[in-house]
């Protein structure tokens, strides 16, 4: 018989990671005038001098500053247990909660309240560069991160030769990594953290920023490392790469846990809570200084207000060019929870008959496709825009996918006694006739 010591520690070697009470609040201090007003630095001086003389006169009030402050809870009440060996989606909405989480189990950020046991060694990879030392090499920076997780060299030269075919940097291994792309950053990020051997791997959908290959590789990697027994947490906007991937998820909404279990249940229960038809999604976005293409809104328009399989709905892309460059694709990834991507397609497939991505003026252009909802069984569908250089970089992701569920209006076909079945539903053209005598 196993004594009540050896009881408890099975229990937590058992547990990969057990989450008690744990909360996440932020100061947010708003500011009284305007921020588009500007200021001179004669008037910034003029306030400072009249602030402290204030605090001086009327040292009982103290600083009246914290007046115009709130709490903002990113996380609150959250509670949880993974196994060694779960792979564990975490899905919900932007602003959710989702990289708050994430990053405090990668233990970048402490938790407000709450207590987090994790068992194990965690790799981390949330953000282009994070762990990377610009200054250094990728070679450099590959011993860095493995020294951090807490390998020794010859453990680290062990793998070296395989993380570095994976991330496919071999060319500039040498080089300092401020130089890399942000495909080539995630590439060798992503090659550190899953082969690096740690007992948990946390991945945001930073992953995303990289080619369709590359992408497949990195799933195929993660899949490897969850039939291992290792852990996985995965975040990602694409339901069905969260399908295929894992089999559990935790589902997160305005901080809160709204539901933890099967994949499947948590998929449809978002879906199903968030709206019903989320076809349009436009935010405000600050591009960064390198950026040199963003996305501003996607939507479907359909002329009767509902999407159906009767004739194709209009997908439209709207996306401002912030350089000149002649070789800008948009593309977007149709995909519904039970059987993941559906398709792909991009700017490309106009050519070689239309010099398309001739983009010779900075400002907005509109990108529009046909979705062909005539080939779709009915359901719930998901879809992401990107813009890319082709072979080379993924420029933008637009922040948010939409959501449509597409309703047959046709009678259902009999089909040994059932409606149609398989991924697709084309009407196909047939032909029935007599036999020749």
């Amino acid at each position: 018989m196993p004594t009540a010591c050896n009881l408890h520690n099975y229990i937590l070697m058992s547990t990969a990671i057990k989450v008690d009470n744990l909360g996440k609040k932020y100061i947010i201090q708003h500011q009284q005038q305007s921020c588009y007003q500007y200021t001179s630095l004669g008037e910034s001086l003029s306030r400072g001098f009249k602030n402290l003389s204030k605090s001086l006169l009327h040292p009982i009030q103290g600083d009246t500053s914290l007046e115009n402050t709130e709490e903002f809870w990113a996380l609150k009440d959250i509670n949880f247990e993974i196994k060694h060996g779960d792979r564990v989606g975490i899905i919900g909405r932007n602003g959710a909660g989702k990289s708050t989480l994430l990053k405090i189990l990668s233990r970048i950020t402490h938790p407000s309240t709450g207590n987090i046991i994790i068992n194990g060694r965690v790799s981390s990879l949330l953000e282009v560069g994070t762990g990377f030392h610009p200054e250094l090499t990728g070679r450099e920076n590959i011993f860095l991160n493995g020294a951090i997780l807490g390998m020794r060299k010859h453990e680290i030269k062990k793998k070296f030769d395989e993380i570095v075919d994976f991330a496919e940097v071999v060319k500039f291994l040498d080089t300092p990594v401020k130089h890399y792309s942000s495909g080539m950053y995630v590439r060798l990020a992503f090659a550190v953290a899953a082969h690096l051997e740690p007992e948990i791997l946390i991945v945001d959908e930073v992953l995303a920023v990289g080619d369709a290959q590359f992408q497949k590789k990195c799933l195929g990697k993660i899949e490897e490392v969850g039939s291992e027994g290792r852990t996985v947490l995965y975040v990602s906007h694409n339901m069905g790469t969260i399908s295929q991937l894992c089999n559990r998820s935790i589902l997160l909404r305005s901080g809160l846990l709204n539901k933890i279990g099967t994949t499947d249940d948590c998929i449809q229960h978002y879906l199903n809570n968030t709206t019903e038809n989320k076809s349009a999604s436009s935010t405000i976005r600050k591009p960064t200084s390198r950026q040199k293409l963003i996305i501003n809104s996607i939507q479907i328009i359909d002329s009767n207000g509902i999407i159906d399989n009767s004739h194709p709905a209009l997908l439209e892309i709207r996306y401002e060019t912030l350089t000149i460059g002649t070789s800008y694709s948009i593309s977007f990834e149709l995909s519904n929870i039970s059987s993941g991507i559906i398709f792909t397609s991009s700017t490309l497939d106009l050519r070689p008959n239309v010099e398309l991505g001739n983009h010779d003026k900075i400002g907005e252009y509109i990108a529009i496709s046909y979705l062909p909802t005539q080939w779709l069984l009915s359901g719930t569908y998901s879809i992401r825009v990107a813009a890319t250089i082709p072979a080379v970089e993924i420029l933008d992701i637009f922040p948010e996918e939409i959501t449509f569920t597409l309703h047959d209006s046709s009678s259902p076909v009999a089909i040994l006694g059932e409606g149609r079945r398989g991924v697709i539903a084309p009407r196909l053209d047939w032909k029935i006739e007599k036999p020749c005598v």
